[in-house]
C-alpha cells in the first residue's frame, strides 16, 4: 500500500495558478502509475492527467493540455500537478491517486483501477 498525502488547493482568481502536491510514502515500484482525479460538487470524479513513476510517460484530460503540467521528483517520492490559466470550472477537489502494478501499462482514466488516494484538497477559481 501506497500512502498518500497533497497539499498546495487554495482560492485563486480565474487566470491564475496553483501547484498541487502528493508526498508518497511505502514501496513504490517502477510501473506505478501517478495520477491527479477532481471531482467538482453534483459531478463525477474525473480524470486530470497521470504520469509513471519511472520514464516520461503523461497523459491529460483534453479539458486541461496546454494548462496542466504533472510532474514528479522520485528523490522526495513526490508528484505534482501545475495549474495554469485557471478557469471558473477547474473548481473542484482534486484527489492523487496510485495504480499499482507489475505491468507496464496505460495510465488509466477511470477512477476505478486506482488502488490507494490522498485525503483530496479543495481548488477555487474565482471569475
Amino acid at each position: 500500500q501506497v500512502q498518500l498525502v497533497e497539499s498546495g488547493g487554495g482560492l485563486v482568481q480565474a487566470g491564475g495558478s496553483l501547484r498541487l502536491s502528493c508526498a508518497a510514502s511505502g514501496r513504490i515500484f517502477s510501473n506505478y502509475v501517478m495520477g491527479w482525479f477532481r471531482q467538482a460538487p453534483g459531478k463525477e470524479r474525473e480524470f486530470v492527467a497521470a504520469i509513471r513513476w519511472v520514464g516520461a510517460s503523461t497523459a491529460y484530460a483534453d479539458s486541461v493540455k496546454g494548462r496542466f503540467t504533472v510532474s514528479r521528483d522520485n528523490a522526495k517520492s513526490t508528484f505534482y500537478l501545475q495549474m495554469n490559466s485557471l478557469k471558473p470550472d477547474d473548481t473542484a477537489v482534486y484527489y492523487c491517486a496510485v495504480k499499482r502494478t507489475i505491468w507496464y501499462i496505460d495510465p488509466p482514466l477511470d477512477p476505478a483501477p486506482y488502488d490507494d488516494w490522498g485525503q483530496g484538497t479543495q481548488v477555487t477559481v474565482s471569475s
